[in-house]
């Protein structure tokens, strides 16, 4: 199943073509790479001569900021309740997904919908986008973790731009395989667990995580610490050539055993290209829901 992001009005994505995206985020339009943009660009279009910030590939790898006015080091977007703090960083990203919308919708909804206390786990957690989602939701208490202090504290303003310091919601700078596995010895579990693991990354002391060979022991960990009558377990990831499909068949593989009446559901996202009738893909997501 397909899933668009449709319900933005400080974001937007304007256009996209030839491995690029034009976007806007609240006033500042923005031109970056996007591998999956592999449709010749309309060269003459004006859109793409009116960016405020230009990413520039490099042959070398990463690459660089141009900047045709003077922009403030960060500024807000506001999707429904939430704020986030966006700022164009060196490796091209702005610390939000927008496309995530689509999930912050269907968890949001799921929570508030739940009529108990939804207890919440977010590994490789990043600024806190679902993080805040939740909290927002009336989650009794959301654990974020990630192994970065940087986007950690990143999210800890997210929080506060959101206003949700009264929400119950602790941030954790650790590996995301060896706090699930002490989450386990303490006997604490979770009625929602949610992940956005990266194709390849390292931990707090240099562990190396390497998707194609991690995904599957990290979720049957992560078993292990749902509670009885788990609300959800969403899985989202941007790695290339991994299938939506691989994803239901390792949720489908983990979870079905533990609770054989949940119902799955997998697919793409995507973000509406506002000039044009398209849809820029955006990474696949599975959902397992008891």
């Amino acid at each position: 199943m397909e899933l668009y992001a449709k319900n933005w009005v400080d974001y937007e994505c304007i256009d996209a073509g030839n491995k690029e995206k034009l976007e806007r985020w609240g006033n500042v339009i923005l031109r970056r790479p996007d591998p999956t943009a592999i449709w010749p660009m309309d060269q003459n279009a004006a859109n793409w001569k009116k960016v405020d910030g230009f990413y520039h590939r490099s042959n070398k790898g990463g690459g660089e900021w141009q900047f045709f006015k003077s922009l403030p080091d960060f500024w807000t977007v506001s999707y429904k309740e939430l704020t986030f703090k966006v700022s164009p960083t060196g490796f091209k990203h702005t610390g939000l997904f927008p496309e995530q919308a689509a999930n912050w919708d269907y968890m949001m909804d799921k929570i508030r919908n739940a009529n108990r206390p939804i207890k919440v786990l977010n590994l490789f957690a990043y600024t806190g986008g679902a993080t805040m989602a939740c909290a927002a939701a009336g989650a009794v208490e959301v654990v974020h973790v990630d192994a970065s202090k940087g986007m950690v504290n990143w999210a800890k303003e997210n929080m506060v731009l959101s206003h949700l310091e009264d929400r119950k919601i602790r941030f954790i700078v650790d590996d995301v395989i060896k706090f699930v596995e002490r989450e386990k010895r303490r006997g604490n579990t979770y009625d929602a667990i949610l992940m956005d693991p990266p194709s390849y990354g390292r931990g707090t002391n240099g562990e190396v995580w390497q998707l194609e060979d991690k995904l599957y022991p990290l979720m049957d960990k992560c078993r292990d610490i749902l509670s009885d009558n788990p609300l959800f377990f969403l899985v989202n990831t941007y790695t290339t050539g991994f299938s939506a499909l691989a994803l239901s068949n390792i949720m489908r593989e983990v979870l079905k055993d533990s609770f054989p009446h949940g119902k799955l559901s997998y697919g793409q996202l995507g973000l509406p290209i506002t000039s044009r009738d398209m849809i820029l893909p955006c990474g696949i997501y599975g959902r397992y829901e008891n």
